[in-house]
């Protein structure tokens, strides 16, 4: 038998159980949700570029997501074969995909966020919690994303999502997880940390993570509706509400005003980048269970420099 050849596999020590794994899961769906305003995005107080979808139905969709994400934390705390593994995730995803499908209607809320989030649930459900930091956590991601699901290529679908990969030449949903979702590490967790350590409110950290994520990333969702001359300009202008001091600021919070207004113009909204943020802040939440919180380290550093 093939066994999981990730360092994490097998060792002991604690693990939380599926349970509390999906309630991390929904919380960070729903905590993305809640953040208000947001550009181009679902939110209290607006659809954004959204016609079919609004806060009541996406919080039913976030909520309908929970078994789901338990059934891929048990099966990633049960299997030690790396493509049974593989192939019990796929399962468990298009299980609560059709879930999402029939509690929405059949509108597709949180496709992006299943597969993001649940690869992040699976990765924490297969590691003891002192080890459940950034890196190490997406590498297991990426390890797993990178082997193929073996029903996936008699059920391939054609998608908005895999024809912008092909016509632009992005890494797309996929791509990004087997990178090991570098727009997490490297925008969305420094931002949300660097703005707690300097004192920002909690939406506003949250704000400046998404505003990161939108300036790196090639979300397929703007793709599909803006191609790559508008995906160029929201970038531009999300890079501008952190160049301008960040949303906790007054001509950050102009930018991102600014930020949502391009999003309007061109009837695009970034839901690769809310699904990341989700999974940005489902990691963090994470390292904070396991007693790992960079932002306080850097304030507490910060204060006794002082």
């Amino acid at each position: 038998m093939r066994r999981l050849d990730f360092d994490t596999a097998g060792a002991a020590g604690p693990r939380s159980s599926a349970l509390d794994l999906a309630g991390m899961a929904v919380a960070a769906l729903r905590d993305e949700l809640d953040l208000t305003p947001k550009p181009g995005l679902v939110d209290r107080t607006t659809t954004g570029a959204h016609r079919d979808m609004d806060h009541a139905l996406m919080t039913t969709s976030a909520l309908a997501l929970e078994p789901g994400f338990a059934a891929i934390a048990t099966a990633a705390a049960g299997e030690a074969d790396a493509a049974a593994l593989r192939a019990a995730l796929g399962v468990a995803g298009r299980e609560a995909e059709a879930a999402m499908m029939q509690a929405t209607d059949g509108v597709n809320t949180h496709r992006g966020a299943i597969w993001a989030l649940g690869l992040i649930v699976a990765a924490a459900a297969a590691t003891p919690r002192r080890q459940w930091r950034a890196v190490p956590l997406l590498g297991w991601v990426a390890r797993m994303a990178a082997i193929d699901d073996p029903a996936a290529a008699s059920m391939r679908r054609a998608s908005h999502g895999t024809r912008v990969v092909a016509r632009y030449r992005v890494a797309g949903a996929r791509g990004e997880a087997i990178a090991g979702f570098p727009q997490i590490v490297e925008a969305g967790l420094p931002a949300l940390h660097g703005a707690r350590a300097l004192g920002a409110d909690e939406g506003s950290a949250r704000l400046d993570a998404l505003a990161a994520i939108i300036a790196v990333l090639d979300d397929t969702c703007v793709l599909h509706r803006a191609g790559a001359a508008g995906l160029a300009a929201v970038r531009r202008a999300a890079a501008a509400v952190a160049a301008r001091g960040g949303s906790a600021s007054v001509a950050g919070r102009t930018a991102l005003a600014e930020l949502d207004a391009v999003f309007l113009a061109h009837n695009a909204s970034p839901g690769g980048a809310a699904d990341l943020l989700a999974a940005t802040l489902l990691v963090d939440r994470l390292e904070t269970a396991a007693g790992f919180r960079p932002d306080l380290q850097e304030t507490n550093h910060a204060n006794a420099i002082a």
